[in-house]
């Protein structure tokens, strides 16, 4: 089998005639790479203007291989002949490269080019291609084969390292700029004569065609081409042969398929998730593709609308984002009526559901990208188990989940970065079994499996649980985490009104005003309200005193505002000394907070604003905007949240 190496197209910022200086100091020997034992020139010509250099060398190459392969095969070293073109004129390098010793045995060939950047003159461009085919070799042709690649890889990092060591150098020694080739006048002699004879161009120089003859496709100058500074900064990290891979299942897209080229990021997903082996990576992305065309799902963003009934009763949303960067998806899947769900809108409307969360989920993931910086390629979701029960596994909604994971599986590879895996209840196991026995099974690989994180019980809380993967002021309340209330009054004399039950604990309720809202950020430190470095009574000020509540008692109240600005509710367990306090979630926030273990209190809170000539003064009229259910734990501090709310629905 032939492996192929195609690399991406690396830019040195350093004008073509620097670069080339960098790069004759690689001979007749180079220290920066140990296996580079010499070279010798064979033969050197140039053209009557002096506008093209060719040279031959016979390199010499270190064999790194296991002893018993060394001695089998007789040699510590292999020879390379390389061609070398440089038009000084059209400032462009050919290399042309194949190897001597065991070339009956043994083909490598090698192509690389250095050119002008097509969109800054002063840059240089480099691409590199390579084949090997191992035909036989003692009966060792697959271990050759992987020996052989990881070296080639290994040298074409080092090939880019040497080059701008090399290039540092000169700079380092003053040398910044070499004056452009500019043509010198011929002797007469030696001038075309008139009957038509010309000046040979670099290709035909260098034997790759004649003047008419297009130009090779590894040294066209095509603006589709990948750059690796863009791989490094928008995809990640990659080896040398995953950028090839990348790079050539990308150009084979270009050239065969019929409609729109995915992005990267998504052609990458399907390489990761075939370990980066090419012909399982591209059957599988041709499938999704014609998947995709034959349900439009390229359009399902613009197009699909959830009934109204899925969007009353799925308890599944979009909430920040995790420690990462990844965007953070929250599903109390033990709080919905699947059953009731699917009789409802239908198993093909649940799925158009899930695939448009996927397709948000990508979305978000670019948008992160550029938010942070940094390559962010999947997204976390956390799936909250409490109230999961027999009821859930009902054949039919089990079969349909089933189902929902292959698709998703089969067309979103490597898009879910972790699985959060919250207080799975005694008949979770039951569940996991089914689906690991099912027939989709094989299709959750292992990498996936790896990202699944389980915990039952309390073992969320504390570290390593959910703390060591999301921020706690985006840990939702009703798994022990902070979300801070704020309410934002435009007009002076507007009325806050609230009215809670303590269902269980003491808890004490203060109401603060602030100019602005706490900026959204890193953790706070516990009992910390407000944004480092503000001032109670510059910055903020309480203008409600602390009351205790304590449990069974019912509290009605209002407060007139004075100012327009930022009004923070707070509830605080009360445990003296050592209170803890909790900030409930905003006026949008949806999140309902359940039972949790450990210390807590809970209560059931209503809260309005009203326009002050609405405002009648009895609580018993009152027709709240918001009720909820939340509970303080110990675990949880008042640190702030960022003021605005999940868009997370639940029931």
């Amino acid at each position: 089998m032939v492996q192929k190496y195609q690399s991406p197209v690396r830019v040195y910022k350093h004008p073509f005639e620097l670069v080339m200086v960098a790069y004759e100091k690689r001979f007749p020997t180079c220290p920066q790479i140990p296996v580079f034992l010499g070279s010798e020139v064979l033969r050197e010509s140039r053209s009557a203007d002096g506008a093209v250099h060719v040279v031959e060398r016979s390199c010499r190459l270190r064999v790194e291989a296991p002893r018993l392969l060394r001695k089998i095969a007789g040699v510590e070293h292999v020879v390379f002949v390389q061609r070398n073109v440089l038009n000084w004129k059209e400032r462009t390098l050919f290399i042309e490269a194949h190897n001597e010793t065991f070339a009956s045995r043994v083909v490598v060939k090698e192509s690389c080019s250095y050119r002008v950047h097509p969109e800054n003159e002063d840059w240089t461009c480099f691409e590199q291609s390579a084949s090997l085919d191992i035909r036989s070799f003692f009966g060792f042709e697959s271990a050759l084969e992987k020996i052989a690649m990881r070296q080639y890889t290994a040298s074409v990092k080092r090939g880019k390292e040497v080059i701008e060591h090399y290039l540092n150098e000169l700079i380092s020694q003053g040398t910044s700029h070499i004056p452009r080739w500019t043509p010198a006048l011929a002797r007469e002699e030696d001038a075309p004569s008139q009957t038509g004879q010309r000046e040979p161009n670099s290709l035909e120089v260098c034997g790759l065609g004649s003047a008419q003859d297009p130009a090779p496709e590894s040294v066209s100058t095509d603006g589709d081409k990948l750059d690796a500074d863009y791989i490094e900064r928008c995809l990640g990290h990659l080896t040398p042969m995953q950028e090839s891979c990348l790079v050539q299942l990308r150009r084979w897209l270009q050239e065969t398929h019929k409609g729109k080229i995915p992005k990267d990021e998504h052609i990458l997903r399907f390489l990761r998730a075939r370990d980066f082996h090419l012909d399982r990576a591209r059957e599988m992305l041709c499938q999704s593709l014609s998947w995709r065309k034959q349900h439009q799902v390229d359009l399902l963003l613009e197009t699909w609308r959830p009934p109204a009934l899925l969007e009353e009763f799925y308890a599944g949303g979009w909430h920040y984002q995790d420690i990462d960067g990844r965007p953070l998806y929250i599903l109390r899947l033990g709080h919905m009526d699947t059953k009731g769900l699917m009789k409802a809108v239908g198993e093909e409307v649940l799925l158009q559901h899930i695939l448009s969360v996927n397709e948000e989920g990508q979305k978000r993931c670019e948008g992160n990208t550029k938010q942070f910086g940094r390559p962010i390629s999947s997204w976390t979701c956390l799936v909250d188990l409490e109230g999961l029960s027999l009821r859930h596994l009902w054949r039919p909604g089990v079969k349909a989940l089933l189902r929902m994971i292959e698709v998703v599986e089969d067309n979103y590879p490597e898009t879910l970065g972790r699985l959060l895996i919250v207080r799975a209840p005694r008949v979770f196991p039951v569940l996991w079994t089914l689906v690991r026995k099912s027939k989709i099974s094989p299709f959750i690989n292992e990498n996936t499996r790896q990202k699944f994180l389980i915990y039952s019980g309390s073992n969320y809380q504390g570290p390593g649980g959910l703390v060591d993967y999301l921020d706690k002021d985006v840990i939702p309340d009703f798994l022990g985490g902070e979300c801070l209330v704020t309410v934002e009054i435009l007009e002076r004399e507007s009325v806050i009104t609230w009215d809670f039950d303590i269902l269980r604990g003491d808890v004490v309720f203060s109401l603060y005003h602030a100019k602005q809202a706490p900026t959204p950020g890193p953790p706070r430190a516990s009992g910390q309200l407000t944004d480092r470095g503000w001032a109670l009574g510059a910055d903020f000020s309480c203008v409600e005193a602390p009351l205790i509540c304590r449990e069974g008692e019912s509290i009605q109240g209002s407060h007139v505002t004075r100012w327009p600005g930022v009004y923070l509710l707070q509830w605080q367990m009360h445990s003296p000394p050592t209170s803890v306090a909790c900030s409930l979630p905003g006026v949008e926030d949806v999140l309902t907070s359940l039972h949790s273990p450990g210390p807590r209190c809970k209560l059931l809170y209503y809260y309005e604003v009203l326009a002050s000539e609405d405002f009648r003064g009895s609580m018993s009229s009152l027709e709240s905007c918001a009720s909820r259910f939340s509970q303080l734990s110990a675990a949880t501090s008042s640190s702030s949240a960022p003021s605005h709310s999940s868009s997370l629905v639940s029931r």
